[in-house]
């Protein structure tokens, strides 16, 4: 059965909306750990905009399942990665402008940089996922760097408007599934997945984890975390 990975970089979002300490990111884990989740992830971004170093630390002590860090291929990031030794590293690319990630990984363009840093972690034994769009090219370049994993961009789906193209970007999803398997990479998933459309991509054989963060945070707003967490893994699970 698929796992179900929570972000909980808005929690600390909204921590630093007021410059204090709460909520506390490394409590929110815990809470999602107890209703059910089987990992937690977080993005360290170079201008520490939500989850700090303090966070990463503490969450590497006390997260019981599985911590994984999202992170850009720099020599600091892989410097923190290297030190703190959270159980897998996902590769993404950075923007200090944007949002939130817009798009997966060019790995194909810059697969020199991508495999150093692929090469430096798995040598302190760290598994690594590179998170890139649902490109054949794209996986077969993973491949070519070593990587362990990769993780879908669903991005793409989530923000299709009309079911065609969400049925459009569902088999370019699966594909790339399929072709990931047929090189023995693992596959994870996530961007823009919710409590709607989630069971779409659910459905596709293969994926072994979904890293799923605003839509939770969002919806644990109005109901709490331990259900909106609770509600999402039976998302999964029965879809």
């Amino acid at each position: 059965m698929a796992r179900l990975g929570v972000n909980i970089d808005h929690v600390a979002t909204i921590r630093q909306a007021r410059g204090g300490t709460e909520p506390d990111p490394v409590s929110a884990a815990a809470i999602a750990e107890l209703a059910g989740a089987d990992g937690i992830t977080i993005h360290l971004r170079e201008d520490r905009r939500h989850i700090h170093d303090r966070d990463l630390k503490l969450l590497r002590d006390t997260v019981k399942t599985r911590l994984n860090l999202e992170m850009a291929a720099t020599r600091e990031m892989i410097d923190i990665a290297l030190s703190v030794k959270p159980d897998i590293c996902t590769l993404v690319p950075e923007k200090r402008q944007e949002l939130t990630t817009e798009g997966g990984l060019d790995v194909r363009l810059n697969m020199q940089n991508i495999a150093e840093a692929v090469e430096r972690l798995q040598e302190e034994d760290l598994l690594v996922s590179l998170f890139i769009d649902p490109d054949p090219d794209q996986i077969k370049a993973a491949d070519k760097v070593g990587a362990d994993y990769v993780e879908i961009h669903t991005g793409a789906f989530a923000e299709a408007k009309v079911w065609k193209s969400q049925e459009q970007e569902l088999i370019k999803i699966e594909n790339a599934v399929k072709l990931a398997a047929k090189l023995a990479l693992g596959v994870n998933a996530g961007h823009g997945l919710n409590y709607t459309n989630v069971k779409k991509v659910a459905a596709i054989r293969g994926i072994e984890e979904y890293n799923i963060g605003h839509s939770i945070i969002s919806r644990a707003v109005l109901v709490g975390l331990d259900r909106a967490v609770r509600e999402m893994v039976d998302l999964i699970k029965y879809a």
